[in-house]
């Protein structure tokens, strides 16, 4: 893989993650004000990997992890390949108002929360334009 191939992926990697924790973070905030307080860290950790308010979160969360296997060589990763996966990441992160899983909640998670909509914008930097 080349460097500058490389670097975009690493870029996309870091951009997703900082995305990530935002929309955890706005989705915590929205459970706790429609729910109720979650108790501790552990509380919200089983809450992120099996109660269905979040579960809408794992396609971006598997992406990353995809991400991570291919950056540590556990993939053969080749200029195609990073294409590919900066594809997926832009149809994963292509809101929704009209959609329904992923692409509707994170519609709703980006009218809701500025946190979201900024790291948004520093992802899409990180994609750059699609080849015609």
């Amino acid at each position: 893989m080349t460097d500058p191939l490389r670097t975009q992926l690493e870029e996309v990697r870091r951009a997703l993650l900082v995305l990530h924790k935002a929309l955890v973070d706005s989705e915590r905030i929205t459970y706790e004000q429609t729910i109720g307080a979650i108790q501790s860290p552990n509380h919200f950790l089983k809450l992120l990997m099996g109660d269905p308010w979040f579960a809408w979160l794992q396609p971006l969360s598997q992406l990353i992890v995809r991400l991570d296997e291919s950056l540590d060589g556990k993939e053969a990763l080749t200029p195609a390949g990073i294409e590919a996966a900066v594809n997926q990441t832009r149809v994963l992160v292509a809101p929704s108002e009209s959609g329904d899983g992923f692409s509707r909640h994170y519609f709703d998670a980006l009218q809701r929360d500025p946190n979201v909509v900024i790291a948004h914008g520093e992802l899409i930097k990180h994609l750059g334009r699609r080849k015609a």
